[in-house]
């Protein structure tokens, strides 16, 4: 890591650190930093940002600081370190936001449609925290639905990824040329068409069942939109000639 912006080697440590330390204090460090739903008792504030320095598994820690190392240098040096950190905090941000968001979209819809059909508002709070319900409740409302609606309002999410997909974005954005290889297949393919094709993947999955393992795709749609939003805004104003010092 010897030409490694010096700010991308305190960001990985954080988190290599965050994940050390929850290896020892797992249940109480998961209900405290990462990502409750925001009606949940279990959240706080602070989650929308510390999530991101927790991680689930060691490949998962290591994929997301691969990713901050590989795209996120090039930003460092072309920007500055306080600019980058503001991009890459925000984005991570807004990933949350937006996770947070398709959570409530899907809960106020099966809320609205038991809540039509005479369920009471306290068998729908029983329903959401213990994940039990009248099992007549299945001819107006599908199980699948049901089984939705709990899962996202106990959901916990962690991980960078969210804010590393903006940064993909920035790169992309900034580097659209440059050629990446993809691991499957192992085919080098241009940062412009690459980002896109990641973005049509997390919509795929985040709006159906074929999605591989628990991961929270509306949060990486969240991240790219961000970052895009924010590059198209800096490069109408012509900001990203600028560093901040």
């Amino acid at each position: 890591m010897r030409s490694t912006p010096k700010i991308l080697i305190h960001l990985i440590a954080i988190n290599v650190i965050f994940f050390i330390g929850t290896q020892f204090s797992y249940d109480l460090s998961n209900d405290l930093l990462s990502l409750h739903y925001f009606e949940n008792d279990k959240f706080v504030f602070h989650q929308v940002l510390s999530h991101m320095f927790m991680h689930g598994s060691t490949w998962h820690l290591f994929f997301n600081m691969f990713a901050l190392w590989m795209f996120g240098s090039p930003l460092v040096q072309m920007w500055g370190n306080n600019k980058f950190l503001f991009f890459y905090f925000s984005s991570g941000i807004g990933a949350a936001i937006i996770q947070l968001l398709a959570y409530y979209l899907n809960i106020n819809s099966v809320t609205n449609d038991l809540l039509a059909n005479g369920v009471t508002s306290e068998e729908i709070k029983n329903l959401l925290i213990s994940g039990s319900y009248n099992t007549g409740i299945i001819e107006f409302v599908s199980e699948k639905r049901l089984s939705s609606m709990y899962y996202d309002f106990n959901s916990v999410m962690v991980g960078a990824s969210g804010a590393i997909y903006g940064i993909v974005v920035a790169f992309a954005f900034l580097f659209p040329n440059s050629k990446l290889m993809l691991l499957i297949p192992p085919v080098p393919i241009k940062a412009k068409y690459l980002v896109p094709l990641l973005i049509l993947g997390d919509l795929f999955f985040g709006f159906t069942s074929a999605s591989i393992g628990n991961i929270a795709h509306f949060a990486h749609i969240g991240g790219a939109i961000t970052g895009f939003l924010m590059m198209w805004y800096w490069k109408r104003n012509q900001f990203n000639r600028n560093r901040w010092n």
